[in-house]
């Protein structure tokens, strides 16, 4: 099996100097303007947290739902690791809007033609043999790349080895595993993360954004899969106001 590529994001190291915003915008022709969350044209923001800087992008799950959810495959987790978009494909459902676990893709409502936007990890600078552009700017080391299991051992490295950090690497499990990790030395709930379910979320997702329920299936994880669905489209229809 093709080893996979995974970003670590150290929050203690961040000092939100928001270059990583500044060259993700350069690298896909955005304007330069600083956008205080995500949009489609900010594929990766810095929030602040008190005195806590943390980066928002694409989790790149390992199965993820945006994929699941997508009827005509415009979303696919590829071999080496990012989750990519094909615009040319899209039919503009937004089912991966609603399927996302972390609230991340983005539609461009303001168009004629409107895509749905997202970071790609910069799949084709990495086929290139080059740096995901926020990483490649980062000053102070806060974001690196590299294998996949050679991040997470990195990761738990730096919590073994220095008490300040919370003892879990976010991303490690949320959703069934990402390709983007996160250490902190605060709560990642204080942080404003996402509180997303350990299982992969295809598994609640798949039956539930169907149109048609399979009775015989019915159980704990489609009724689960169902809730949770439910919410996000509330959720979902919110943000969506907002951004109109």
């Amino acid at each position: 099996m093709e080893k996979t590529r995974a970003i670590l994001v150290d929050i203690t190291k961040c000092i939100g100097c928001q270059s990583c915003e500044q060259a993700c915008k350069q690298v896909h022709g955005f304007p330069m303007e600083t956008e205080a969350r995500l949009s489609p044209t900010a594929l990766t923001v810095i929030e602040e947290h008190g005195d806590k800087f943390v980066r928002r992008m694409c989790m790149h799950c390992e199965d993820p739902a945006c994929a699941s959810a997508c009827l005509v495959g415009a979303l696919r987790k590829t071999a080496t690791g990012p989750v990519t978009y094909d615009g040319a494909k899209c039919i503009g459902c937004r089912y991966c809007v609603v399927a996302c676990p972390f609230s991340v893709p983005r539609y461009e409502w303001s168009k004629l033609a409107p895509l749905v936007k997202k970071c790609d990890m910069c799949a084709a600078r990495q086929s290139a043999g080059q740096l995901p552009a926020c990483v490649e700017a980062c000053p102070t080391g806060a974001s690196i790349v590299g294998w996949r299991d050679e991040i997470l051992e990195e990761a738990e490295r730096r919590i073994l080895g220095d008490a300040k950090y919370v003892k879990h690497i976010y991303g490690s499990q949320e959703a069934g595993g990402t390709s983007v990790f996160f250490l902190s030395d605060v709560a990642f709930e204080k942080l404003g993360f996402a509180a997303a379910p350990q299982q992969p979320m295809p598994v609640l997702t798949a039956n539930a954004l169907g149109d048609v329920p399979t009775v015989v299936m019915v159980g704990g994880a489609v009724l689960s899969g169902i809730y949770w669905i439910t919410q996000r489209r509330v959720a979902v229809a919110d943000e969506e106001r907002r951004e109109r």
